[in-house]
């Protein structure tokens, strides 16, 4: 009797009933994990255990819809309300303000204020200000924290601010951010008063593997001052030099500055991730949730937008098809990593075929050569329907930007790949404003100035075996 066949057969056999009881998983990621299982039945379970499954575990999801009806009961006006829709966003793009309500329940908001901050300089600078201005309290959370110029200032300006007395709160992804939480900076911030956190810990890796994924991470990069002010956009808290991958470098960002009630909306997106982290009761935050929110008499309509596991599955390529659907004229897109689904892929198709003039601008070497070969493989299909291909060439391109016929703009954490569309806890922020929409038109150009373009003459050019290589990735791309 050959045991090892039967072995072979029952591992097999497991694993596709596991497969296919889940309804979460598309059928061409489905096929892949059975392929692997075929083939490597030992080293394939071990892969799927490891990285095939997106779960927090029943008792967190409960926790997270308790946590988040309480939040939102506290919250109050800062939900903003669904007429806001119908009195502030015009009528074409009310869809897609009301599909991105639908996924954490913010409407948008008016009233609010934003500045386009030139550069990394400017961001540093005028946060550092706000923190050291503030008179109530202090909410940062980045997943990537460095020690380095921009990381140090920020750690030292929360540790002034705790010793003025202000509430100064800091939380660090547990990976992207491991070399700060085991630095002397970040014992100094705790013994300064700073309350610290550790985003998705990693702790026990054992339990980690059994009941999630180690590689399910928050890439948000939220940072609130006083609840009047905050920060949304690319940047992580790190020099542009980034010495961990320096390289590739300049990291180029987006940031933009904004006031107004959208600011308790991206609070609320903190306070769920401390309260997901700590264990903190909501009652604890209480007094910040409720804190008003001083409001401009005019100023454009915004939202903020949380994705994650804990939130409908799906929610961000669905979010971009229908900010592609309601496009009548152009799109321009900056994003570091593309590897689209079949939602997002096809969006992009149909905009560019019916006459919608859909630009890409995307890094031309990517710190991922996974990531780089993957999205490769999408571009003639892109440049067969008519969309325009750029790669940038003044170093990695991590502004992750979208602008819509030069009147609504989303910008945030969201990268256009599977990894933000299904693992990563993202922040967004959707605006409607012809200036400030412009503005974001006008960096995007300048990252169009220091691209090269692709074209289907230079992707019939390459040789078979890259075309293979790229096709193979992107194969994978459902499992990786």
């Amino acid at each position: 009797m050959n045991y090892a066949l039967l072995l072979h057969i029952a591992v097999v056999a497991g694993m596709t009933v596991r497969l296919m009881l889940r309804d979460d998983l598309s059928p061409p990621a489905r096929l892949a994990w059975i392929i692997v299982l075929v083939l490597l039945p030992v080293i394939g379970t071990i892969i799927y255990m490891l990285f095939g499954e997106i779960e927090l575990g029943r008792h967190a999801r409960a926790r997270h819809r308790s946590m988040h009806e309480e939040m939102h009961r506290l919250a109050g006006a800062a939900m903003g309300e669904a007429a806001t829709i119908r009195a502030e966003i015009a009528s074409r793009f009310r869809p897609l303000f009301a599909y991105g309500a639908s996924i954490n329940g913010f409407h948008p908001v008016p009233g609010n204020t934003a500045e386009l901050m030139e550069d990394a300089e400017e961001t540093r600078r005028r946060m550092l200000e706000d923190i050291d201005a503030a008179t109530h309290h202090v909410h940062a959370l980045y997943y990537i924290w460095l020690t380095d110029t921009t990381g140090t200032e920020l750690a030292e300006a929360l540790i002034r601010a705790a010793g003025r007395g202000i509430a100064c709160r800091a939380m660090a992804d547990a990976l992207g951010s491991r070399g700060l939480i085991r630095s002397d900076l970040w014992r100094r911030m705790g013994e300064a008063g700073v309350e610290l956190a550790v985003a998705m810990p990693i702790d026990n890796p054992i339990r980690t593997i059994l009941t999630s994924r180690i590689d399910m991470r928050n890439h948000r990069k939220i940072t609130v001052i006083d609840g009047r002010v905050t920060y949304c956009g690319s940047r992580n808290s790190a020099d542009p030099e980034f010495l961990p991958k320096a390289k590739f470098a300049p990291w180029v960002d987006i940031m933009l500055r904004l006031t107004g009630p959208v600011v308790a909306q991206n609070q609320l997106l903190f306070a769920s991730d401390w309260m997901r982290a700590t264990g903190t009761p909501t009652a604890a935050l209480a007094e910040t949730l409720r804190a008003p929110c001083p409001t401009p008499g005019a100023g454009l309509p915004a939202s903020a937008l949380g994705h994650g596991p804990t939130e409908r599955r799906g929610s961000t390529p669905h979010l971009f098809a229908t900010a592609l659907a309601c496009a009548r004229r152009r799109v321009t897109i900056s994003t570091p990593y593309f590897v689209p689904d079949a939602t997002v892929l096809e969006a992009l198709c149909a905009a560019a075929y019916r006459g919608v003039e859909v630009t890409l601008i995307l890094p031309h070497r990517n710190d991922s050569w996974i990531v780089a070969s993957a999205s490769r493989s999408f571009y003639r299909r892109l440049l067969q329907a008519g969309c325009h291909l750029r790669e940038f060439k003044g170093g990695l391109l991590h502004a992750k930007t979208m602008t819509i016929d030069g009147k609504v703009s989303l910008i945030g954490s969201s990268n256009i790949d599977l990894r933000s569309f299904d693992l990563n806890f993202e922040n967004n922020i959707l605006m409607q404003d012809e200036a400030l929409t412009q503005a974001i038109e006008g960096r995007q150009a300048s990252y169009l100035a220091a691209s090269i373009p692709v074209t289907l003459a230079d992707v019939d050019a390459w040789p078979y075996h890259r075309r293979i290589w790229y096709n193979a990735v992107a194969t994978a791309g459902p499992i990786l």
